[in-house]
């Protein structure tokens, strides 16, 4: 039964690729052009920003956006590479994210132009959580330390550690954290320090750890990827949207 729900979860992720309803948004920033991916019924829905994993904007958030798109939302996928920008390789990977993670400013203009970029192709709505996978989890946690003015942060497996001289002071919409208790690229350490540090700073939260579930729980078809918790994140996911866009 089990393998008969993972092939129909892959099928119908496979046909939301191939007919995705949604269109790529080119859009530059500093002088240097990017391109997310917009998904959505009409300008007047909830906006859910996504933030894409170490290896760019791919179809897997392409995915994501369209299935968000089925259940009334707008969906945009930010790229915060630059268009084309979709490594492969592992150095680069770690190149490019490290570049972000070394400049944090960068990565919060970034994020904030792919907000903008959202609204300049008819996003209307005020409401807006963002979510990132991985990379982007990390990156989703940034936004909300920065005092972005948006309802909710979703973080999937994400980097969970707060930069030295950083903290959740300025942090206006509440947080989801999704986490696999097998995550041995994040720890159970870093997850509990984080719940630490916003009840200190009174955030509204939530964080979910899901047994035997690796880092990239999430990933269609890799071999990281957990059927249940991923089906029981995406439902806690779109049961959070559908609380917090009321």
């Amino acid at each position: 039964m089990r393998s008969l729900l993972l092939l129909l979860l892959l099928l119908c992720t496979a046909t939301l690729s191939t007919a995705a309803t949604g269109k790529k948004v080119v859009y530059s920033v500093n002088g240097t052009t990017y391109e997310g991916y917009l998904a959505g019924p009409s300008g007047a829905a909830p906006l859910v920003l996504l933030i894409h994993d170490w290896d760019g904007l791919t179809d897997y958030e392409i995915k994501r956006a369209e299935m968000l798109a089925e259940l009334g939302y707008n969906a945009f996928a930010v790229d915060l590479f630059g268009a084309g920008i979709r490594p492969t390789a592992m150095e680069d990977r770690k190149r490019l994210t490290g570049e972000l993670y070394q400049n944090r400013e960068k990565m919060r203009v970034l994020l904030d132009a792919g907000l903008n970029a959202a609204r300049e192709n008819g996003i209307t709505s005020a409401k807006v959580v963002a979510a990132g996978y991985c990379f982007g989890g990390a990156a989703v946690l940034e936004m909300a330390r920065s005092g972005a003015n948006l309802l909710g942060f979703v973080s999937f497996h994400g980097g969970l550690t707060t930069p030295e001289g950083q903290n959740y002071g300025k942090t206006r919409g509440q947080i989801l954290v999704l986490q696999g208790t097998a995550d041995e690229s994040v720890s159970m350490q870093d997850f509990a320090v984080l719940a630490q540090e916003l009840e200190k700073n009174r955030i509204p939260h939530e964080m979910i750890s899901y047994s035997g579930a690796p880092h990239a729980f999430t990933v269609f078809g890799s071999d990281r990827y957990r059927e249940d918790a991923d089906r029981k994140s995406w439902r806690r996911f779109t049961e959070f949207l559908a609380d917090t866009f009321k």
